[in-house]
């Protein structure tokens, strides 16, 4: 139980977060570059269709409604910061974001969790785009194929983000402590326990600072008569 990052990773996509300044510095946001790869061509990118696009950020905001817009601008910028990377480094960027969503197929079929349907549907709506082969853009499209997956990731992250590591924190629980019992009772041992850590971690820190500060009313003086 700990606050959740509001990105599946601690490394955002360079898609709102970074300034215009550092977006100029990757070759983002600079006119002279839209449209182009790294080689300076513009059949580097793939053509991608406006009404796809619209498509991909409407289901975007039927996951999360308070996701930023999904535009063509933004996403060939995007693409273009793409190709910058070195291979292990992109390799690196697209698997970190899928393996999250690896993790949120196991927390709603783990029985021992209790995820509510209406999550489970924008779970659903989730998975499904990821498991497509022929999206916004193709799989198969080198460099650029998983990009709209790990896109449709970063930006619907909000929407699960507070239940994945809440369900992260039960199953590091569970395999150290072996709870007893189905499902509730665990997860009731899980709650019961983190909470008594919470208040344990409260009083030493009141012990702490209690070294440092004075209670009452202060002692008498010594006085030489």
């Amino acid at each position: 139980m700990r606050a959740s990052l509001r990105t599946p990773t601690a490394d955002p996509l360079p898609y709102v977060s970074e300034s215009h300044e550092t977006r100029n510095r990757n070759g983002i946001g600079d006119p002279s570059t839209k449209g182009r790869g790294p080689d300076g061509h513009a059949s580097a990118l793939p053509a991608l269709r406006g009404d796809a696009i619209a498509q991909f950020d409407a289901l975007l905001h039927e996951i999360n409604p308070d996701a930023v817009r999904v535009d063509p601008d933004r996403l060939q910028q995007l693409m273009i910061w793409l190709t910058g990377l070195a291979p292990a480094r992109l390799r690196h960027v697209l698997d970190r974001r899928l393996r999250r969503v690896e993790e949120l197929r196991a927390m709603v079929e783990d029985f021992d969790w209790d995820t509510d349907q209406a999550t489970r549907v924008r779970l659903a709506r989730l998975v499904d785009y990821i498991d497509r082969d022929n999206d916004l853009i193709a799989d198969q499209q080198p460099i650029f194929g998983m990009l709209d997956d790990v896109l449709l990731i970063e930006l619907a992250w909000p929407a699960f983000a507070t239940e994945a590591d809440e369900y992260r924190d039960f199953c590091a629980y569970r395999n150290e402590e072996h709870p007893d019992g189905n499902g509730d009772r665990q997860r009731a041992s899980w709650v019961r326990d983190r909470v008594a850590e919470v208040a344990l971690w409260r009083h030493q820190l009141q012990v702490a600072d209690s070294h440092y500060t004075t209670s009452g009313e202060p002692g008498p003086r010594f006085r030489v008569t």
